[in-house]
């Protein structure tokens, strides 16, 4: 019997990559009637791009995103806080890529049906619930018209997204999505990239900040698709409970904060002036869970472990989990004990991810610097180099992407 894969997004769909490549039958059912390309800019870290590269998508990174070489952090006001190098200027022997979350999708879906067949996704089926057996798991889904039917798999893998029924079925009780008060408004606007041509840029503190970087190659005017967040606090009570990447917002929702933001080498005003569309999304999470196993199920990505983006990690763990349940099914089989072999390298670690990320994550450094700066200190005073050196370098290991252990160690597949 083939795995069975509920969600046909990041997760997903490189998860049936890498069952391709060691030669196991899966088939991957998407809610969606029409899967098209949503969101925006996204990050995948050198880790999650070497499994990219061996999954032969160097090639297609490098058409649709670009490597990203710097990451800069500046206090209100565009005071320089940190910055270092990237990917391959950082010493990674892979670099780390910005890309447009929905060309990269479409990119992966691409993939997927060329190696497997147009046959391996279905759309227009979302999973309601399933039962497991001693021998297999029987999937149930839901079409848009209300008829259903079900699959019988040997596994069942719950990619299945943020709002998972996989996971709500593994945990009834759990309450739904978990939201620490920001809010932010996302876009891409044609632009000529602050700093320099590839540089992730954040400015302000824990209560307002804006953030942009280039997800695409530039053009010959030295353009490119700029992505932006712009993001707040605000007073109000608002509702989460559906977010998602296609809310649609105006600009006077928020532009009111920003009208002062202009600095000699970026423009925020103009930068949201020019956007092609402009979305609401509120920074939302969910709890850790003590388990994603439930019998012949297990979750991954965002079903397992939706965290805040401040990290810009969430895709690329998405990829890693993928790959280190795949390596754990190779060893293994297609077995329970696989998916036990995964868990036990990623829940606990990761699970510490989600509530580091909920601290703010690399941006953590900030936390500090206000609290001194309210206390007295003069912005220089509150600056500690080695302390805040320390900080990323200690974020970097908990993430799964220092460098050294990275470049040490061997290929998960």
């Amino acid at each position: 019997m083939a795995i069975i894969v509920a969600g046909g997004g990041i997760a997903g769909l490189s998860f049936a990559l890498t069952c391709h490549e060691i030669g196991l039958d899966v088939q991957v059912y998407e809610a969606a009637s029409e899967i098209k390309p949503l969101g925006v800019g996204i990050n995948l870290q050198p880790n999650a791009v070497r499994e990219l590269y061996q999954l032969g998508l160097e090639q297609d990174l490098r058409q649709i995103g670009i490597e990203a070489e710097e990451w800069a952090l500046l206090f209100y006001g565009a005071h320089p806080v940190w910055s270092e190098p990237r990917g391959t200027l950082a010493g990674y022997n892979w670099p780390q890529f910005s890309v447009h979350r929905g060309q990269f999708h479409m990119r992966l879906l691409a993939k997927v049906r060329e190696r497997l067949g147009d046959a391996c996704v279905v759309s227009n089926a979302r999973l309601s619930h399933y039962d497991n057996h001693v021998s297999g798991v029987t999937a149930y889904f839901t079409k848009a018209d209300g008829s259903s039917f079900s699959r019988e798999g040997a596994l069942l893998v719950g990619a299945d997204g943020i709002h998972s029924n996989v996971r709500q079925q593994m945990v009834p009780d759990q309450p739904g999505v978990h939201w620490g008060g920001a809010v932010m408004w996302r876009g891409v606007s044609r632009y000529k990239p602050p700093r320099t041509k590839n540089s992730f840029v954040m400015v302000g503190g824990i209560t307002q900040r804006f953030i942009c970087y280039p997800v695409e190659p530039l053009d010959s005017n030295g353009e490119t698709s700029l992505n932006w967040i712009a993001e707040l606090r605000p007073d109000d009570s608002r509702s989460v409970d559906q977010s998602d990447w296609n809310k649609p917002a105006q600009p006077e929702a928020f532009m009111s904060e920003f009208l002062d933001w202009t600095f000699d080498w970026m423009d925020v005003p103009d930068i949201v002036a020019k956007a092609e569309g402009i979305w609401e999304y509120p920074m939302v999470d969910r709890d850790p869970i003590e388990s994603w196993l439930d019998g012949r199920v297990v979750l991954i990505g965002d079903a397992a472990h939706a965290m805040y983006p401040h990290g810009s990690n969430g895709a690329s763990q998405a990829i890693v989990d993928g790959r280190v349940l795949g390596a754990a099914i190779r060893a293994q089989g297609v077995t329970p004990a696989a998916l036990q072999t995964y868990e036990s390298k990623l829940l606990k670690p990761i699970n510490e991810l989600v509530l580091r990320n909920r601290g703010e994550g690399p941006l953590g450094v900030l936390i500090n610097i206000e609290e001194r700066i309210a206390a007295g200190s003069s912005i220089e005073e509150a600056l500690n180099p080695s302390e805040i050196a320390e900080f990323m370098a200690k974020y970097k290991e908990a993430a799964g992407y220092a460098r050294d252990e990275i470049n040490a160690a061997p290929a998960l597949i």
